[in-house]
């Protein structure tokens, strides 16, 4: 895709690497506070990373914990203004069970932000102490379409393409959302893949979301989603590279989804997915300056809560593209 300017580079053009749900949202924040962007992706949003994700609002394996409950917070306030349309955004606002979390604690931190927050009771969570709350939950099927077209209206573009050094994006500010690319793209071995498995049921008739966390460490959880599905989880195997789905992790993932809610058992099989979290001791954002004159911010590292930040976490990489006081 050609420059709209020619070889002439706009001061208000940004080319944005990666098309996940945090490069497809930072470039809609920025297309519409009135910049040209372009969003280079090696990948359409449908085979990123993104699309095998659960997608439950909670701040999930990602640091700063400050920064990403804040970043949560302002996620949650578009979130629910999308919910007014799931069948357009695929945002709904659903009733689940978070276990293995205290009342007080989520309170701390959400300061009375979540709807029906209360103490789970022994009939919806036995397996011990839980919250229940109504929280969105994503359709990344409809949401990543629904957020390309966004953008587009927006006047941005998207165009697949293989980027190796971020000195090829022709533009003065670029933006690094390249997820677990960034190894190679920023030369940061910090990021990591911590690959999650999912297991997609036909739903019989789960209705509630439900996370839980046996004394082991192993999670189950159960996202109920339009068209009679039921996602099943999950996985965090951290610097495991494969994108094969593994049949014994499948079972043992079903099984132990049944053991909390025993009519997932014998639930029909209709897809198995694999997903490599982009894991990182922290999320980097921070604007880097280059000798050219250039600038790249990088935003990366979101592991399992890309999804949970997007929003905030973008307006916040926004505000990078174009500091205060600058012209």
């Amino acid at each position: 895709m050609e420059n709209p300017g020619g070889n002439v580079r706009r001061d208000d053009e940004v080319v944005v690497v990666g098309g996940g749900v945090i490069g497809l949202a930072t470039a809609v924040v920025l297309a519409e506070r009135g910049r040209r962007v372009r969003v280079w992706t090696r990948e359409p949003a449908e085979r990123t990373t993104s699309a095998v994700a659960g997608a439950l609002w909670w701040p999930y394996h990602i640091e700063p914990i400050a920064s990403a409950r804040a970043w949560a917070l302002r996620s949650l306030d578009v979130y629910e203004a999308l919910a007014e349309r799931p069948e357009e955004t695929g945002v709904r606002l659903v009733e689940g069970v978070m276990g293995e979390t205290d009342p007080a604690d989520v309170e701390g931190w959400t300061a009375g932000r979540l709807t029906g927050l209360r103490r789970a009771t022994a009939d919806e969570y036995g397996a011990g102490t839980g919250v229940r709350a109504r929280l969105p939950l994503i359709d990344m099927t409809a949401h990543l379409p629904w957020l390309r077209e966004r953008l587009l209206r927006a006047g941005g573009t998207v165009e697949e393409r293989t980027v190796t050094d971020l000195a090829e994006a022709d533009a003065p500010v670029v933006v690094n959302c390249a997820g677990l690319g960034a190894r190679e793209l920023a030369g940061d071995a910090s990021v990591r893949p911590q690959r999650g498995q999912l297991v997609v049921v036909e739903n019989p008739g789960v209705r509630t979301w439900l996370v839980s966390t046996d004394p082991a460490g192993e999670t189950a959880y159960l996202l109920p989603q339009p068209g009679g599905r039921l996602l099943l989880g999950g996985t965090a195997e951290d610097d495991a590279w494969s994108l094969e789905p593994d049949p014994v992790t499948a079972e043992g993932i079903v099984r132990r989804c049944a053991a909390l809610r025993p009519e997932v058992a014998g639930a029909r099989i209709l897809e198995h997915r694999v997903g490599l979290r982009p894991v990182r001791d922290a999320v980097r954002l921070e604007r880097e300056e280059l000798p050219d004159g250039r600038a790249v911010v990088h935003h990366y590292g979101h592991g399992g809560g890309g999804v949970t930040v997007a929003w905030g976490c973008a307006e916040e990489a926004a505000g990078l593209v174009c500091p205060a006081g600058s012209s």
